[in-house]
């Protein structure tokens, strides 16, 4: 999978571009420092801390607390597993409610027409 494929993906399971990014550069490289992120991945020092808040939000990213934080990833693996079921979870919710959908398109159609 080359990496553009990948980046794509992440962005459709709801990461920005520079998330995308940063997960990947983390979950490729191990355990990280912020300033070797900032001059591998030429962003700005305050944009990339936003960006591990985020990730760390999403259960994408977590820091060991030492002299200097150590940022690591999920596994990728981890995080399409997570994705799969989320998306799983959707399409049940979905499946159950269909026909109370349907009965409400119909209702609202009708009552449009009338």
């Amino acid at each position: 999978m080359s990496l553009e494929r990948v980046l794509k993906t992440l962005e459709r399971f709801g990461l920005s571009r520079t998330e995308s990014e940063v997960y990947v550069y983390l979950a490729k490289a191990g355990p990280s420092k912020a300033r070797d992120m900032v001059n591998a991945l030429g962003i700005a020092k305050k944009q990339l801390h936003q960006t591990l808040q985020s990730l760390d939000r999403k259960g994408l990213v977590t820091s060991k607390p030492e002299r200097i934080a150590l940022f690591s990833a999920l596994a990728f693996e981890e995080l399409v597993n997570r994705y799969v079921k989320l998306n799983v979870a959707q399409a049940e919710i979905i499946k159950e409610t269909k026909q109370q959908l349907l009965d409400s398109w119909r209702n609202m159609t009708t009552k449009n027409n009338t």
